[in-house]
Parts: structure tokens; C-alpha cells; sequence
């Protein structure tokens, strides 16, 4: 029987689905987001934070719930020895790399856009009255919470490509981790003149700029910075690729 790129696809959302700990952890993913977004708009009074900064001050750990949902998918199959059994089904290898990341990516994209949606809604009832409330139809809302949903989408997918490069979940997640909490902060050690060129693109960076409505000086573009961010995933899933073709299972 031919094997096709779509019975790949829904043979790695049969996986990714049955699996208790998917629901669990996008569960979990969802609440950090709207849980903290809720917490953040009731209790910030000042200035430079609007409704929609707010209501995402969660998409850090939901970032990395999400990324470790992905680092999951991508390495449990080396962890229990089935990765031989499915590439066995499917010879070629890489469309299962593909498959692999675009439902990681696809479920997160739909659910944390989901999230984001709601976390708006629920932390603009509860906005303290001297915070910049802002409404669906303001300049960069609609933007920002939609680009919430492609950034954690992209963060599942860059999960899964470290699962699937370092075949081991602990390694994936602690490399995730790095890129996304620690070196931000390593980064920040450096020389001022060193430290302002770099950290626009980084990653969570670059991510974030996406989620914001107003630029701040020194950043990337909303769109930009989602390129930049996309660009470090199409890197991890192209030496994921590489391994995944050039090695053993």
C-alpha cells in the first residue's frame, strides 16, 4: 500500500491524540496562559501596560508548556523504542518529521489562539480602571492575539525538532528552556552596546514582538520578529532532518 504525506499526517495525529499527556499538558498550557493574564490585568496598576500586554504576560510559561509538548511528540518514539516500528512504515523518514511538527503546531496554533482570545476577555473584566483598556477593534489587538497563537504554534513545531535532534525528551526540554528563559538573561550580561545589538533576535524575543501592540524601541516588527522566530525553527527542524536521514533510529 502507498504510503501518502495525509495517512502519515493522520497517522501521527492518531499518536498525538490518544495520548492522555497531550490533554493534559494543553490543558495546563491554555490555563497558565489565562490564569496569568487574569492575575496580571487584576493587580497591575501603573503605566506602560495596556489590556492586551496584560492578558499575555502568561505566553511565557505557556511557551514553554507548549514546547515541551512538542519535545514529547518528537522524542517519546526514541524513548520506547517505537521509532523503529514507524519508520519502518514509512521508509522515507522525513514525512514523518513534517507530520510530527504540523499537528504539534496545528493543535497548539488552535488552542492557544484560543487561549489568547479568552485570556483577553477574561483579564479585560477585571482590568483595574487606570490601565489602558483596549477592544477588539483597536490597531494591533486583533494582531497581537492572533500572533500569540502562530508564536506558541511555532514553539510546539521548534519542540518537536529538538525532540526528534536530540532523541531524548529531558535534553529537548532543557535545550527549550535555554533558548527561551536563559539566554535572554545571559545576553542581558553582556556589553551594553553587544547586549542591544543581540537581543531583539533572540528567540522569545523575536517571538514576542508579535504579541505586542505597540513597538518599543529597539525591537523587531511584530511581523518581523515572527520571521525571525520561524527562521530558528526552519534551523532546528533542518538539522532534525539531517540526523533523522543520515543516522540510525
Amino acid at each position: 500500500m502507498k504510503i501518502t504525506a495525509g495517512g502519515v499526517a493522520a497517522a501521527e495525529w492518531t499518536k498525538f491524540s490518544s495520548l492522555r499527556s497531550t490533554w493534559i499538558t494543553t490543558g495546563i498550557s491554555v490555563l497558565l496562559l489565562i490564569a496569568f493574564g487574569m492575575i496580571a490585568s487584576a493587580s497591575f496598576t501603573g503605566d506602560g501596560m495596556n489590556s492586551v500586554d496584560l492578558a499575555l504576560s502568561g505566553s511565557v510559561l505557556a511557551a514553554l508548556s507548549v514546547g515541551v509538548l512538542g519535545a514529547l511528540l518528537g522524542a517519546s518514539e526514541y524513548t520506547t523504542g517505537m521509532i523503529r516500528a514507524t519508520l519502518a512504515a514509512v521508509p522515507r523518514r522525513l514525512p514523518v518529521l513534517w507530520s510530527k511538527s504540523l499537528v504539534a503546531g496545528a493543535a497548539a496554533f488552535v488552542t492557544m489562539t484560543a487561549g489568547a482570545f479568552a485570556a483577553f476577555a477574561s483579564g479585560s473584566a477585571v482590568l483595574n480602571d487606570d490601565v489602558d483598556a483596549l477592544g477588539l477593534g483597536d490597531d494591533g489587538v486583533l494582531r497581537a492575539l492572533l500572533g500569540a497563537g502562530l508564536y506558541l504554534g511555532l514553539v510546539a513545531m521548534l519542540g518537536v525538532a529538538l525532540g526528534m535532534l536530540v532523541r531524548s525528551s529531558a535534553g529537548a526540554i532543557a535545550i527549550l528552556a535555554g533558548l527561551l528563559l536563559i539566554v535572554p538573561g545571559l545576553v542581558a550580561l553582556l556589553p551594553d552596546s553587544i547586549s542591544e545589538a543581540v537581543t531583539p533576535y533572540l528567540p522569545s524575543n523575536a517571538g514576542n514582538a508579535v504579541m505586542v501592540t505597540t513597538q518599543a524601541h529597539g525591537t523587531l516588527t511584530p511581523w518581523a520578529g515572527l520571521a525571525v522566530f520561524a527562521g530558528y525553527v526552519v534551523v532546528a527542524l533542518a538539522a532534525a532532518a539531517y540526523r533523522l536521514k543520515k543516522t540510525d533510529a
